[in-house]
């Protein structure tokens, strides 16, 4: 029997061998999602990395782009396996998705397709509108469209072709029928304020631009430090809450630093403000 504990650590080994490196500088060695130049980032990922017994792989290191694609793509199958294994509770047909797949592929954006097509014809309107309306989540969680038989089941509830014609929810309404956006996860292996900054921009354009029901707006990182963790978590309005990979880890580890202090007091705003979540809670939060 698969647990979300098993898959938790699960996704925690495979961080580990496939995406997490050590470094040394002036003889300290530290993993990939530190910042060398804090000492508080470096000693509480060595604490985090310890804590869930990475290995300490020095001896290929992966290019920064490289090592968030493979964060994705690790967070996406997290994601994935951890929600089928609750289908019960949220049923439906499910599509997981990363690579950068445009908005204006689902149903709720689907005019941003048109719109798109008429900027890119029209310097003009390219020049007055840009394109910040087509925002590429990291990873996506769609639904599908239903048939009538999937309604219907084993007792009749559409009885007339004449009724419920205009909701897209209904495959037979829309042609081509498309998939609606449920959930989009931005992927933050570490923070940095202008990183901050693009993540909220796409997540008010995610808000502003849909035609229907607004998808879940999450974050999920690895950044050690609550003070940068919380210039994307802090406040509300745009993203519904912020997901750390290893949030029991961080905790037990700033406790445990007394040059840390105010990094665990921050912890603890963003835990009991609603703002921060571990990893193993976002199955649950999607499943609403």
């Amino acid at each position: 029997m698969t647990t979300l504990r098993k898959l938790r650590s699960d996704y925690h080994v495979k961080l580990g061998q496939q995406v997490i490196r050590f470094s040394t500088r002036a003889g300290i060695s530290y993993p990939n999602f530190a910042d060398c130049s804090s000492r508080s980032s470096v000693l509480i990922a060595n604490g985090i990395a310890e804590a869930l017994g990475v290995p300490r792989q020095t001896s290929i290191q992966i290019p920064a782009q490289s090592a968030g694609a493979l964060f994705e793509n690790l967070t996406c199958e997290f994601i994935e396996h951890t929600f089928t294994a609750i289908s019960r509770m949220r049923p439906g047909k499910w599509k997981y998705l990363t690579s950068q797949t445009q908005i204006s592929r689902f149903a709720q954006y689907r005019h941003l397709k048109v719109l798109d097509d008429l900027v890119r014809d029209n310097r003009d309107l390219s020049t007055a509108l840009g394109q910040d309306y087509l925002v590429t989540p990291d990873i996506v969680v769609a639904r599908n469209t239903v048939s009538h038989n999937d309604i219907n089941g084993q007792t009749t509830f559409l009885d007339h072709p004449g009724i419920a014609t205009l909701t897209p929810f209904l495959e037979s309404n829309r042609s081509p029928a498309l998939p609606f956006l449920h959930a989009s996860v931005s992927c933050k292996w570490t923070i940095r304020s202008d990183r901050s900054q693009n993540t909220r921009t796409e997540a008010l354009n995610l808000i502003r631009n849909r035609k229907g029901r607004l998808p879940h707006i999450v974050a999920v990182t690895a950044e050690p430090l609550p003070m940068r963790i919380a210039s994307l978590a802090l406040g509300t309005g745009d993203l519904d809450c912020v997901y750390h990979i290893a949030l029991d880890e961080l905790k037990t580890v700033c406790r445990a630093l007394p040059s840390c202090e105010d990094q665990a007091e921050m912890l603890l705003t963003m835990i009991d403000g609603d703002r921060l979540r571990d990893i193993s809670d976002l199955p649950f939060d999607l499943a609403v």
